[in-house]
């Protein structure tokens, strides 16, 4: 039988501190500013499953493109009331 993870990289505190920070740059995207926490969120979401936190990685590169749009719609709302 062929060993499926031999392909697999191995998790890096490297990508786990990556993968952290663009959960936080997601929470800071909705109340500060959306464009630039939502895009490094994002960055740093897709760095850290590249590097080897696959699942949390990618949730957290997600986040960050939620967090960005309700950013900005909270932002839009407030401005136009």
């Amino acid at each position: 039988m062929a060993d499926t993870h031999a392909t697999t990289r191995p998790r890096t505190n490297a990508a786990r501190i990556c993968t952290i920070v663009a959960f936080v740059f997601a929470a800071l995207a909705v109340f500060v500013s959306p464009v630039i926490f939502g895009l490094l969120g994002v960055i740093l979401g897709v760095v850290g499953a590249v590097l080897g936190d696959k699942p949390l990685g990618w949730y957290a590169a997600a986040a960050s493109v939620a967090g960005a749009v309700l950013g900005m719609i909270l932002s839009a709302v407030i401005l136009n009331a």
